[in-house]
């Protein structure tokens, strides 16, 4: 039978050791992103085309999904729906990603939706698993479509 006290020895000792293990927070924008991953389906019909520019790039998802919230004109976290501001051009950076957003006809402005935008990104994931990439999303501008790349800015 087991003393009292090795049971305390042993309790204390697994207790410290898991008190000691490393405790992570994410920021809110990387949980946003994350669930709207998980709840959108993947439509390859969101773009008309995508191009694997450098599959050996190194991106962290979660600097992807942070600066991905981050285009447009304060960008489009939280409550904010579509781009702001209506720019011609505009950029997403986090980290080891970057997000440059234009359009592809002059003239026209960016007013592309938080749902479509999310569409795009992940078909273009879709076909493009790692690294860096260049796509098109059907729509998105007052006239025409967007062409967006995703990078290390490093």
């Amino acid at each position: 039978m087991v003393s009292l006290f090795a049971q305390f020895i042993l309790f204390f000792c697994t207790a410290a050791s898991v008190m000691a293990l490393p405790h992570f927070s994410v920021q809110q924008q990387y949980l946003e992103i994350t669930r709207m991953r998980m709840s959108a389906e993947i439509r390859p019909l969101a773009l008309l085309e995508t191009q694997c520019l450098d599959r050996n790039v190194h991106i962290v998802f979660h600097d992807e999904a942070v600066a991905e919230l981050a285009i447009c004109d304060g960008g489009i976290a939280g409550s904010v729906q579509k781009c702001r501001g209506s720019p011609t051009e505009t950029k997403g950076v986090a980290g080891t990603a970057r997000f440059s957003v234009k359009t592809m006809r002059d003239g026209a402005t960016i007013e592309i939706s938080k749902e479509r935008w999310e569409r795009c990104v992940r078909a273009a994931r879709a076909v493009c698993p790692t690294g860096t990439f260049r796509a098109v999303c059907a729509g998105g501008a007052s006239k025409g479509d967007v062409e967006f790349f995703l990078t290390n800015p490093f």
